[in-house]
């Protein structure tokens, strides 16, 4: 038991402090106002690649582009995003069948006129238009020409590139960051895992069989309820993606940290976090996909999350695992560092990732009172219904302080993570997923603490850690 209260533990890090610390980052990211446009046309555009709309639209834009008169054109600069969608009209119909999208970080849209010559886009070293598609899933610095066009009755604004966007560097450190940081914490969980604690499923069947119930089942249905009731199905169909996806992520550090600040059974928390750790290389892909598969907006790449969930997870936790099962001592003398690494990458992902992205939050219609507010009912209600549950199936209060702290909080890192890597191929516009996941990994440690002082009345226990 200790060597794994050394992973959730270091010198100084109070639970006094990270209320105080997620309580103002709330309260400041919530001051901000305004208005984003660009969305509607950027959802008309993913219909028609669809294939539910005009399949000419997109050779009918390219064509508008080219016989522009970009002499008169304004020159423009700005952050944003390149996006690319392709029609799946078929290739023998002639039509050019893809396109690319500059969005401004504002929200603001723009059509990107592409030369029809194919070895300025492909061959063309030097072009500012050489290989498009490794700018994908960049935040970049633009210097454009604008000039607006209307096509068929539509006002559209095209833009073509004076020189070839470059990455901002803080968008370069966090994509790699995320990716790092994620794999290392992987390994450090691993570092603390053996055989025996996937034995426990067998040694304590009902609180595993409860637990995992729970996450893979109630939970997600939790999200769907309150997406629907709340309207965000209907209104902002990615944040309702983005709350399935953080349900059906499995558990984490934190819920095992939680655990043991709250005296419950650490053992069977850990193992709860292990079993569904592997267990998400399924039900992650398959329960987004199911959930999400009756929305227009959204399309699911089933194979992208398995693939992530099995170089960000699966390897690196066999790789810990490995590591102490060969070499005992040194794995419990780097313990204490990914113990550290693990919370402060928590933290680096939300912060760094919210702070890159803070002319999000200015979009207080979509992130409102009603959005915190949801976020903070689905981890407090996951962990209310975790005890509920628990206590019905006869589950001692040391076991279900465990069992409900494992429904409520989920693995945040991980679920930004896949957000980030598969937001370009869902369409989701404003990184609704990667946002609602961070929220969620700032609020349920508020909630997770509220928890723990309401078991101390509601759950009482003998039972003390060693």
């Amino acid at each position: 038991m200790v060597r794994f209260t050394e992973w959730l533990w270091f010198p100084g890090f109070g639970a006094k402090r990270v209320k105080v610390l997620f309580f103002s980052l709330i309260i400041f990211f919530s001051g901000f106002s305004s208005v984003f446009a660009g969305e509607d046309i950027y959802r008309n555009l993913s219909l028609a690649a669809r294939g539910h709309g005009d399949p000419a639209l997109f050779q009918t834009l390219a064509e508008a582009s080219r016989k522009l008169d970009w002499e008169e054109a304004s020159e423009t600069r700005f952050v944003g995003h390149l996006r690319f969608l392709e029609s799946e009209a078929s290739l023998e119909s002639g039509y050019e069948t893809s396109i690319y999208l500059v969005r401004n970080v504002t929200g603001e849209l723009h059509i990107l006129s592409v030369p029809e010559e194919p070895d300025v886009t492909s061959a063309g070293e030097g072009s500012s238009y050489d290989n498009l598609p490794d700018l994908m899933g960049m935040k970049l610095s633009f210097v454009l020409l604008e000039k607006e066009g209307v096509v068929d009755g539509q006002t559209y604004s095209f833009v073509r590139f004076q020189e070839r966007p470059s990455q901002m560097l803080f968008d370069r450190v966090f994509k790699i960051s995320i990716v790092l940081m994620l794999f290392f914490v992987m390994i450090g969980m691993g570092l603390t895992l053996t055989v025996n604690d996937f034995k426990l499923v067998f040694l304590k069947p009902k609180g595993i069989i409860t637990g995992a119930t729970l996450q893979w089942i109630v939970m997600p249905l939790i999200a769907v309820a309150i997406g629907h009731l709340m309207g965000f199905y209907h209104a902002f169909p990615f944040i309702f993606a983005g709350m399935i996806l953080i349900t059906v992520s499995p558990g984490g550090v934190t819920s095992n940290l939680m655990t043991y600040y709250a005296k419950g059974d650490l053992a069977l928390s850990i193992s709860l976090t292990s079993f569904s750790t592997v267990l998400s290389l399924f039900f992650t892909p398959f329960l987004l996909a199911l959930y999400c598969a009756n929305i227009e907006d959204v399309n699911v790449p089933v194979g992208l999350i398995v693939q992530t969930i099995i170089i960000l997870v699966i390897i690196p936790l066999t790789i810990g695992m490995t590591v102490r099962s060969f070499w005992m001592q040194f794995a419990k003398r780097a313990t204490p560092f990914f113990s550290l690494l693990g919370i402060l990458a928590l933290l680096f992902l939300i912060l760094a990732g919210v702070l890159g992205n803070l002319e999000v939050f200015t979009d207080t219609e979509r992130y409102g009172l009603k959005f915190y507010s949801m976020v903070f009912l689905l981890t407090m209600l996951g962990m209310i219904v975790g005890a509920v549950i628990s206590k019905l199936f006869g589950i001692d209060n040391f076991q279900t302080r465990a069992v409900s702290l494992e429904t409520g909080l989920r693995n945040a890192s991980l679920a930004m993570a896949i957000a980030i890597l598969i937001q370009d191929h869902m369409g989701d516009f404003y990184s609704s997923m990667f946002i609602t996941s961070a929220i969620f990994g700032l609020l349920m440690y508020a909630a997770g603490f509220i928890s723990i002082s309401v078991f101390k009345r509601m759950l009482p226990t003998e039972k003390t850690l060693p």
